[in-house]
């Protein structure tokens, strides 16, 4: 029986005593609008999207709190409102938060709809208009292996022949309906081992042969950058991961510009987009806050 290999990332817990948000008792419109992501680049970029473009249109005040975790731990922060708003992605909504499943072929807004029922209903968090992108999950491999794989079903006959060091991050081994297990009973891989890594270093460690297979995500400019081969999911085993933010419905009332304001993003940020964006953080090192006012200026959403 193959055993997982201990994982290269140490990953710290984080505590949200005296995060406190807008929406504590006795909180009003004066008080800054709490904005969050996860722990990768991409969600590095859109708060600061998200905070700036709302700065430049009302007189709200917006806090960001940079990195705050992964799903498990950004959903009772907006829950209990020690965070206003973050981007999530409607699949993991659906599978991973809701515990839901997915229905051979649903179209994204079949997704959206259920996700946004969902969480109004179980944490008073709604999901406003999706922001125009997907960021779904391509297998990744160096283009120097000799899989020379197109489809996941490729790389699980390849898995049956050759070593092959798969790697992740933490987050996906323990995702419910949409994370490793789950996947190897649709595509039955035979790894030789299993890294558990940093989302944002998972890329040079495939790139530098540490591991042979990634779980990229399809907006990363790195697997250009880097001249990666992807793979595709052929027998549907993903939902559609369309971002778009997330606001509790309490914040909404208070802070009453907010909700149009926020839609006014809706479609803006295209796959391409986001691509750039997040090669030139990876990359380029630029910051976050520096690339996410470009992009409202180039796209003519704010003033230089």
């Amino acid at each position: 029986m193959k055993k997982r290999l201990a994982g290269l990332a140490l990953f710290a817990s984080v505590a949200l005593v005296g995060c406190g948000s807008s929406n504590d008792a006795g909180g009003d419109a004066s008080d800054p609008i709490v904005i969050s992501g996860k722990q990768f680049t991409e969600q590095f970029i859109l708060p600061q999207i998200l905070g700036q473009y709302v700065e430049s249109k009302t007189d709200y005040e917006v806090e960001y709190k940079e990195g705050l975790g992964e799903v498990a731990i950004l959903t009772p922060a907006i829950e209990k409102g020690d965070i206003d708003v973050y981007v999530e992605y409607t699949g993991t909504g659906l599978q991973s938060v809701l515990e839901e499943k997915l229905e051979q072929g649903e179209s994204s807004d079949s997704i959206l709809d259920r996700v946004r029922k969902g969480y109004e209903e179980k944490f008073g968090v709604t999901w406003l208009e999706p922001l125009g992108f997907e960021n779904t999950y391509t297998l990744a491999y160096s283009k120097d292996k000799p899989y020379n794989a197109e489809t996941y079903s490729d790389l699980v006959e390849a898995s049956k022949k050759e070593d092959i060091v798969f790697g992740a991050p933490h987050a996906f081994y323990e995702r419910p309906g949409d994370g490793y297990d789950a996947m190897l009973k649709v595509y039955p891989f035979e790894f030789s081992g299993e890294e558990s890594l940093d989302p944002n270093v998972m890329y040079e460690a495939v790139k530098q042969g540490d591991v042979d297979v990634i779980t990229a995500f399809t907006t990363d400019g790195r697997i250009e950058r880097f001249d990666l081969a992807i793979t595709t999911d052929d027998k549907g085993f993903f939902p559609k991961y369309d971002a778009a933010p997330l606001v509790r419905e309490e914040t909404l009332k208070t802070y009453p510009e907010l909700e149009e304001v926020l839609n006014e993003l809706a479609g803006k940020i295209s796959l391409e987009d986001m691509q750039k964006m997040n090669a030139r953080v990876d990359i380029d090192g630029e910051k976050a806050e520096d690339v996410a006012r470009d992009f409202l200026i180039e796209k003519g959403l704010i003033k230089k």
